[in-house]
């Protein structure tokens, strides 16, 4: 993508202070927008901007909407990167664990759409959404019931907010990374991520910088005309 492509552009990014989301945010600073943070952490980068915000609160998701709003004019790009995971057997999974990962993975999903959408709307050429999934949204994973299940409500949110936004011009879609390498990855047990990796066509985990291009990707010109689709990076894992 040029470094011109997203000129001017605005962008908000939840988790922005997580591998996927600072990656995310670097992208979109190489490509000319500014990222602002949506998480309860500050970002990677002190010099993003950053509102403290809870996605899983209504009134707290209003209000960094309302600032985005505020302090930069307006908004153009939401990207939901934030996310959870709290794995066990569906027998043993705890009720509050199941409940943290839908509030994170997908009430605030919700919550920023809910409040992105007026914004996205009001712009000429509408809005960009991306909705940051897992494959494991698509075909499950043995132990991973709470972050498979909110990972496949992102699925269905998308598609519906596709056909109610897109008469404004506003494009939502989903991008599904297969395992992803990160810091909390990286301490997974080795034979698990053996596992993973022989799952894959190419021999190469995903980078988090990977998924950042696929997202700047469906935000700029390239992807104006796609809307309601899921776009997989996982190296090959789910064919």
């Amino acid at each position: 993508m040029s470094g011109e492509e997203l000129r001017g552009k605005v962008a908000a990014v939840s988790g922005g202070s997580g591998a996927i989301g600072a990656a995310i945010l670097s992208a979109l600073h190489g490509a000319g927008a500014t990222g602002v943070s949506l998480d309860v952490a500050p970002p990677q980068n002190s010099a993003t901007p950053w509102f403290a915000c809870d996605i899983r609160n209504d009134d707290s998701v209003a209000a960094a909407m309302a600032g985005i709003g505020e302090r930069h004019g307006g908004l153009d790009i939401l990207i939901h990167a934030a996310g959870i995971a709290r794995d066990a057997v569906v027998w043993k999974l705890s009720v509050e664990d199941w409940d943290a990962v839908q509030q994170v993975n997908l009430r605030g999903a919700f919550l920023l759409l809910r409040h992105a959408i007026p914004l996205l709307r009001a712009n000429e050429d509408g809005g960009r959404v991306v909705l940051i999934g897992s494959i494991n949204g698509s075909r499950g994973k043995f132990g991973t019931s709470a972050y498979s299940a909110s990972k496949a409500g992102l699925v269905g949110l998308a598609k519906t907010v596709a056909r109610e936004a897109g008469k404004f011009g506003v494009t939502v879609n989903v991008v599904e990374p297969g395992w992803v390498r990160t810091p909390l990855t990286d301490a997974v047990p080795e034979q698990v991520r053996q596992a993973a990796l022989a799952e894959t066509l190419t021999g190469k985990f995903v980078e988090p910088a990977d998924v950042a291009a696929t997202a700047l990707f469906l935000c700029g010109s390239g992807g104006r005309r796609i809307t309601g689709q899921v776009l997989r990076v996982d190296s090959g894992q789910l064919v």
